[in-house]
Order: structure tokens, then C-alpha cells, then sequence
């Protein structure tokens, strides 16, 4: 599977959602059919399929966790607000805040895939601003795993818990 594809798949669609005000099942087709019309995909049938599944399991996702993640977004966007950020900005950085959260991503990929939808479908500037804001992300997240300078790392569990 090529989960490239799958997330600019995710980004147009979750972009279709919020223009149409489609459900995520509606944008990942309407997407899809497109793609596959201008024969964008070059798939075979069986990777094709695990692409939408991916696409779909992503959209579905993040859709349903869209407050959470803008509240999170809110925190490291110095000078902005989540809803006069660009549509395309605000899924990339939407898609990447979710990935950090709730999937088995590394960071580093996390943040280099963003980038590289930010340069692929926004403007000049998108890669740089949504680098800056998931840097401050990650920064943070890193900070608050890292253990109190009287505790030893040995004493802490996987979630940054104290273990007993």
C-alpha cells in the first residue's frame, strides 16, 4: 500500500467535506472516482482497495475527533485560530495532529508526510508554517515525556507514567 497517496487521498477528501458539507464516506468517493477518472492512481485492484480502506479509516477519524484535534491545534498556533487557517492547512495539521495522537507513527514521518502534502497542495508558504507548528508539537510532546530531573528514567512506564 502506498500511505502517501492514502493521506493526500484524506486531505482532499476531508477538504471535500468541509466545501460540500459531504460525509466522510461521500468526499473519500467523490475523491476516489476522480483520481481513478484521471488516472491518477496507477494501482492494481488489491493495492487500490487498501488504499481507500486506509483513506476512509483516516477521514472517518479524524472527522470524528475534528474539536479535539483543533483545541490541541489552538495550542500552537501563535497568532492564529484554527478556523482562518487556510482549508487545505487546516486538514494537513488536522491528518498529522491525529496520526501523533492516536496512531503508531513515528513523529519525524508524521511531520515530514505533512510537509510534503503542505508543499503538494497548498501554497507557497504551507510547508514552512505547518513545519513550525507541528516542530512546536513535537518539541512539547517531547518535553513532557522526558522524566523530572529527581526521577530516573528507569521508574517510568511507556505513557510517561510513574511506575511502582
Amino acid at each position: 500500500m502506498k500511505p502517501r497517496l492514502a493521506r493526500e487521498i484524506a486531505v482532499s477528501s476531508l477538504y471535500q467535506m468541509e466545501m460540500n458539507e459531504v460525509s466522510a464516506s461521500e468526499a473519500v468517493d467523490m475523491v476516489m472516482e476522480e483520481a481513478r477518472a484521471d488516472n491518477e492512481i496507477g494501482l492494481e485492484v488489491g493495492e487500490l482497495a487498501a488504499v481507500d480502506a486506509f483513506s476512509r479509516e483516516l477521514v472517518e477519524a479524524v472527522h470524528a475527533r475534528k474539536e479535539e484535534l483543533d483545541r490541541e491545534l489552538a495550542g500552537y498556533l501563535t497568532g492564529w485560530q484554527v478556523d482562518r487557517l487556510s482549508r487545505v492547512d487546516r486538514q494537513i495539521l488536522r491528518l498529522a495532529a491525529y496520526e501523533m495522537a492516536y496512531r503508531n507513527v513515528p513523529p519525524k514521518v508524521v511531520v515530514s508526510e505533512a510537509i510534503e502534502l503542505a508543499k503538494h497542495f497548498g501554497l507557497d508558504e504551507s510547508g514552512k508554517f505547518v513545519n513550525g507548528v507541528l516542530g512546536r508539537m513535537l518539541r512539547d510532546k517531547a518535553a513532557a515525556a522526558e522524566p523530572t530531573a529527581s526521577e530516573p528514567a528507569a521508574v517510568r512506564n511507556k505513557e510517561g507514567e510513574r511506575s511502582e
